[in-house]
């Protein structure tokens, strides 16, 4: 007997009522819709990247993914390539998870979970058809079942191993069990219970608790001990609150320290846990905002010195008369002012770590006193004549090339090659792209906090565009452009382009997406939204206004509903409101 289907509303989901056997009704134009998702999905060709809102992403053919399958299972075993596959299947459904929290924080949790097979269909993995949807999240109950057609996996294990009699979506099964066990809070597992390369017509699955299932210590054995702990701390897509904060994950890394996740930073961060046990002079290269005292401080802080201080001094902020004071200290008398003695970085720094940044800006005579430290271990005050003995690691950085500083005559090559020791080039910003949603989310915590604002997050366009830009001022520019945004936006709205980008910033870097019959479409340098509704201007104080204001307003949002042919979301985006204020407008002005 087919279930009587019943839309449940938010409230009535987080507060548990419904029970078990209460299919849930998906409303299809509700956020985010098939067309919400596709905007997310961006071609870069200029720099070869795809991106996924904040996610890169790889286009390759799917008989290339069947061959590294296939050697997988051949060189591993058929029990460890299903282990190691279902993982990687589990985390990219956390994360798509995350990204449907982040994007649509008040979605309604049936769509919000919806959106995870939408994705999967999105991204070319499979064609699914749901065909039963039951869950309560206050009591923990679930029960979802599906039809998955075209399964890539399926077929590629039919090509490489043929019809055999278990099923190989292993992939496939761990995102639907990862996506699942992020919307809900708990562990969900999915089974295959047919699969194409069993011989059945079409993959079919089943997914509910780990403890409904008799035997959970079938699929147990598949997901490591990792795969499962963030998403006991209760992270739901559209649960109340933002999502619990896992130290492990490189989302809420150390703000502290370096932040990144690519290839670039992690060549970087190699390097200084190799040099970090030893007592070299390290040189840190890179254009300006990269960060080089933060690295000097992550540096000291893995290196054996981490318990004595660590002591900065920019080179180009103290003139010319008093470098050698601050570097070595002063004795009393010494010159006019001179009231007492007092020591300077160098004896600050004993046992420690002293940064100097800008080196190149020191003086020739400075640069002469510097080197006799670094050689000798040895300095003496200005105007004193004792000598002190100094144990300290010096690391410098700079901005310049000192090898053409030498040539040019600026800078003694006897003290270029006493510190160019252990040379750590940094990256610029736009080498580190996939780095930069890991920024921006832990500048936006830092910035709502530091001013006490509500902001949820970034609009889609904002995202695209910050991907694209090449950020002249490194990570910098990208710090004070989030707190920029962050001090514009009003209070509840998601930081946007305009936010942004306000004091003659360009970012053009040609761009693709998708329109809704799947071709691409270019997105010009503001990475507008071709299918985008005419933009409106509407007056933002006009729920609390009366009068012909608010009936203006109150047309042009009637108005923009019916342009978007009752589709509140897309009319949201037209009026630039977010679904929430536009559904309250409405209802204010009696519109249903």
């Amino acid at each position: 007997m087919k279930k009587q289907s019943k839309r449940l509303s938010l409230a009535e989901l987080q507060v548990g009522v419904g029970s078990t056997g209460t299919s849930v009704e998906i409303n299809e134009g509700a956020t985010p819709t098939l067309h919400d998702l596709t905007e997310t999905l961006m071609f870069s060709p200029g720099d070869g990247r795809i991106w996924l809102n904040d996610q890169r992403m790889v286009l390759w053919r799917s008989s290339t993914y069947g061959a590294l399958r296939r050697e997988l299972v051949l060189s591993m075993g058929q029990e460890l390539a299903r282990s190691l596959l279902t993982r990687v299947g589990y985390s990219a459904g956390s994360r798509d998870a995350q990204l449907v929290r982040e994007m649509w924080p008040n979605c309604d949790p049936a769509n919000a979970f919806q959106a995870g097979p939408r994705m999967h269909s999105l991204e070319g993995i499979v064609r699914p058809e749901t065909l039963s949807f039951e869950f309560d999240i206050a009591r923990g109950d679930f029960f979802a079942e599906f039809n998955w057609y075209d399964s890539s996996e399926a077929e590629e294990h039919i090509a490489a191993f043929g019809i055999g009699t278990e099923a190989a979506c292993w992939m496939q099964v761990g995102y639907a069990s990862g996506y699942a066990s992020a919307f809900m809070g708990k562990m969900i597992i999915f089974r295959e219970v047919e699969c194409r390369s069993m011989g059945a017509p079409v993959c079919h699955i089943i997914g509910k608790p780990a403890d409904q299932w008799g035997d959970p210590e079938l699929d147990h054995k598949y997901f490591s001990s990792k795969t499962s702990e963030w998403m006991h701390r209760g992270a739901t897509p559209c649960a109340a609150g933002p999502a619990p904060t896992d130290p492990e994950s490189p989302s809420a890394p150390d703000h502290d320290e370096p932040i990144g996740i690519s290839a670039a930073f992690s060549a970087t961060r190699h390097l200084i846990e190799r040099v970090a046990p030893t007592q070299a002079t390290v040189l840190f290269t890179g254009p300006s905002g990269v960060g080089k005292e933060m690295y000097a401080q992550t540096l000291h802080n893995i290196s054996p010195r981490k318990a004595n201080p660590f002591i900065a001094l920019n080179c180009a902020a103290i003139p010319d008369t008093l470098v050698e004071s601050e570097l070595f200290g002063v004795e009393k008398g010494a010159f006019t002012g001179a009231t007492a003695s007092r020591p300077g970085r160098f004896e600050r720094a004993h046992g420690g770590t002293l940064f100097l940044d800008e080196i190149s800006s020191l003086s020739f005579v400075a640069q002469g006193k510097l080197l006799r430290a670094l050689q000798q271990r040895v300095i003496e005050r200005v105007g004193g004549i004792v000598i002190i003995d100094v144990d300290v690691r010096v690391i410098a950085a700079t901005n310049i090339d000192l090898r053409d500083e030498v040539k040019a005559g600026r800078f003694r090559d006897d003290l270029f090659f006493r510190l160019n020791v252990f040379p750590i080039g940094l990256p610029p910003l736009k080498e580190r792209r996939d780095d930069i949603p890991l920024l921006m989310d832990t500048f936006l915590r830092r910035y709502r906090v530091l001013h006490g604002r509500e902001v949820p997050g970034f609009t889609p366009r904002a995202v695209q565009a910050l991907l694209q830009y090449d950020f002249p001022g490194n990570i910098r520019e990208l710090q004070n452009l989030i707190e920029r945004g962050v001090i514009i936006v009003d209070p509840g709205e998601s930081i946007d382009v305009h936010h942004l980008f306000r004091s003659g910033e360009l970012h053009t870097h040609e761009a693709f997406g998708l329109n809704l019959s799947g071709r691409l479409t270019v997105h010009d340098g503001q990475i507008e939204d071709p299918l985008a509704l005419p933009r409106v201007t509407i007056d933002k104080a006009a729920p609390k206004a009366d009068g012909a204001v608010s009936d203006r307003n109150d047309a042009i949002c009637r108005k923009a509903l019916i342009e978007a042919r009752y589709n509140v979301a897309n009319a949201a985006r037209a009026l630039g409101l977010t679904r929430a204020q536009l559904a309250y407008r409405l209802k204010k002005a009696g519109f249903h």
